[in-house]
């Protein structure tokens, strides 16, 4: 659930766990002079926050990503460089103590980018009172997770500044992949002195946040679906940022999307559906592999989702193949587990973890009717209804309707009805518990298998269902304590513990595997479009003749 863990500036059709907003959809781009280093692009998806420890959207991450840097940043290569650390960090003898040197840096109004920047912005993340989604990212450091349970203070969290250019961090155990975690929105720093002055408003609009990154953000009031990233001249690595404007609109419609392609009204969009597949011969087209996951979430606190198998039974009662091949048709693949695939390697013998782990939860008919006879006796129902939760894009609603078709038709005296929301508001169901079931997407921040599995530990910060399994705790907390040193016994407990949660107790059902096909205008080069974490960054690209 971490999210499962949220595309600025660019529409990622496949329903991700999108941004929130409830005004009209923009119907054109805004008019703009254009020039070699102004680009128009879509969004698929409305903003819903600029705080980057309050982001639980892919459109949110991404924009946050734009306009703000961390101590790392993600290479054309998709490997973690250095950003705000100024050179790799002095490790201590045990692996657990890192320590920074912030390079020279200011944010958009002038201040300095200190370390105390990045201990108040990591604090938030882990303050029980402060509500972040992703605070479970933070339990690699010492105390987070007591923290963030609200057993501990935030002074104790291992995070200090020692000074203003150097930045103390002290891990609970050794985490070899800390550099890529640092990557992520969660571990962005905020102008403490700023963030502190707008309290709760902070983040709330585009006047309301500070940029230290490679763009500055004007035009969204909170509500409204365009805004516009402007070439951020205080940034460190200015010279290097070729853009000096890019015009964001959001355009739900994927065929809205292209038809502005077309005409010339917008140089970069996502596409997917039957879009995909006329475009994929021609120039403009391209497509990525993602790390992202379409699946539905169980409430298990609920009589019907919080039984086994009802779970097991849902989970294997529609294709998967049908509906990557012949309804979204734009490179998405089915999903037999919560790792996808090429995304992890194991250390010994470099086989993929999909592969390695096998396929859980297939879709195969007489299993699931198997498991739906079990549980209605369980539950002593002949009958059941379920409300089938998802947000209101394009995509997702196809989702939810082929669903719907395939639930009822393999599952006898199941009725689905389904409920479409804003995905802000079904986000704000989602934590409430108000749902039975619901389909949402998530992609990881870094290339670990541990960044899924966390997601369904009792504690996750985007467990919205309430899964809870001691044993599955115990396997996540040993492959992030006792086992990080020893990489081929750690590996063997992720892929039990994936088994566990996923094979035997259903926490999810994986759905699809997702790709992003986009349309990207001739001579307009250097968009980074990443596989995991967040989805696309301007800062490298350029407009050519």
């Amino acid at each position: 659930m971490k999210q499962i863990r949220v595309l600025v500036g660019v529409v990622m059709t496949l329903g991700l766990l999108a941004a929130c907003g409830t005004s009209k959809e923009a119907e054109k781009p805004k008019e703009t002079a254009k020039s070699q280093s102004v680009i128009n692009v879509t969004s698929g998806g409305e903003l819903a926050t600029l705080d980057s420890a309050l982001y639980s959207d892919v459109y949110s991450s991404d924009t946050i990503g734009q306009i703000i840097e961390g101590l790392y940043r993600v290479d054309s290569d998709n490997e973690a460089e250095l950003a705000m650390a100024a050179k790799e960090p002095q490790i201590s003898e045990d692996q657990r103590v890192y320590t920074f040197e912030i390079r020279e840096a200011k944010w958009s109004n002038g201040d300095s980018v200190t370390a105390a920047d990045f201990v108040y912005a990591f604090q938030n993340v882990v303050d029980p009172d402060y509500g972040s989604p992703s605070a479970n990212q933070m339990d690699v450091i010492k105390n987070a997770k007591s923290i963030r349970e609200d057993k501990g203070e935030l002074a104790e969290l291992g995070v200090k500044a020692l000074d203003d250019t150097h930045l103390e961090i002290t891990l609970e155990n050794p985490t070899p992949y800390l550099a890529k975690l640092l990557t992520g929105t969660p571990f962005l720093p905020k102008n403490q002195a700023f963030a502190e002055k707008l309290g709760t408003d902070y983040g709330t609009d585009a006047e309301k946040v500070l940029s230290n990154g490679p763009f500055t953000i004007s035009g969204w009031d909170g509500t409204n679906n365009e805004w516009v990233f402007t070439k951020n001249d205080r940034y460190w690595d200015a010279d290097n940022v070729q853009l000096a404007e890019i015009n964001v609109s959001v355009i739900k419609e994927i065929g809205t999307g292209v038809s502005l392609f077309e005409a010339g009204d917008v140089d970069f969009t996502v596409i997917g559906d039957e879009y995909a597949t006329q475009k994929k011969n021609e120039p403009e087209f391209q497509a990525v592999p993602k790390a992202l996951i379409g699946y539905i979430g169980f409430n298990t606190q609920r009589e019907i989702t919080g039984n086994r198998q009802a779970r097991l039974a849902i989970a294997q009662a529609y294709d998967k193949e049908k509906f990557a091949d012949n309804i979204l048709a734009d490179g998405s693949i089915a999903l037999n587990g919560l790792v996808p695939n090429n995304y992890a390697k194991n250390p010994e013998t470099d086989q993929e973890f999909r592969e390695e782990n096998g396929d859980l939860l297939t879709y195969d008919v007489k299993k699931a009717q198997a498991a739906w006879e079990t549980a209605k006796k369980e539950l002593g129902k002949e009958t059941i209804e379920l409300e089938l939760l998802s947000a209101d894009s394009p995509t997702a609603k196809k989702t939810v309707e082929f669903l719907q078709a395939e639930l009822q038709s393999n599952l006898p005296g199941l009725k689905v009805t389904i409920k479409h929301v804003p995905v802000a508001q079904r986000l704000d169901l989602n934590r409430a518990g108000d749902f039975d079931f619901f389909f949402g997407t998530w992609t990881p921040d870094y290339a670990d298998p541990i960044n899924f599995l966390e997601v369904y530990e009792s504690t996750g910060g985007l467990n919205f269902g309430k899964f809870s399994n001691a044993e599955y705790d115990q396997g996540i907390a040993a492959a992030k304590a006792d086992l990080a040193t020893k990489p081929e016994e750690r590996w063997q407990q992720l892929l039990a513990t994936e088994k566990l949660g996923i094979g035997q107790e259903a926490a999810i059902a994986p759905v699809y595997q997702g790709s992003i096909a986009f349309l990207t205008k001739e001579g307009l080069t250097g968009v980074q479009v990443f596989p995991f974490g967040r989805s696309v960054s301007y800062r490298l690209a350029k407009m050519t003749d």
